[in-house]
């Protein structure tokens, strides 16, 4: 996620998750909206445990994670606030192994394929 904008823009778009995350605040000004990307499997399980029983809400992009880690998986299962799993593209129309989520099963919803906007989409479910 700290490659978007770089990595594969024919799938993922040109632009930064920074530069989003700014028109996202605009868009939903009466949300405060608090952003956290790690590429360390850990510290987003420990960021799920710190935030996770005080938020009204947490937008989970957890990248290849989603397909690997049974430990993100249980974090989410938890934890009692409510998780939208999110992708920017849509996971099936891709390898076989991304059709996997460990969590999935334990999200409150999941939302694919709408490129970025995928968020804002997520977003409003908690609105």
């Amino acid at each position: 996620m700290n490659l978007l904008g770089k990595r594969e823009p024919e799938i993922y778009g040109s632009e930064s998750f920074e530069v989003y995350f700014k028109s996202l605040k605009e868009n939903f000004p009466a949300l405060e909206l608090d952003y956290y990307q790690s590429n360390i499997e850990g510290e987003l399980i420990d960021k799920l445990h710190e935030v996770g029983f005080s938020y009204d809400g947490i937008v989970l992009n957890a990248a290849a994670y989603t397909h690997t880690s049974v430990g993100i998986g249980d974090a989410v299962k938890c934890i009692s606030t409510p998780v939208i799993e999110v992708h920017i593209s849509n996971t099936y129309n891709r390898e076989e192994f991304r059709h996997q989520s460990f969590i999935s099963p334990n999200a409150n919803g999941v939302i694919l394929g709408f490129g970025l906007k995928s968020y804002s989409l997520a977003l409003q479910s908690f609105i």
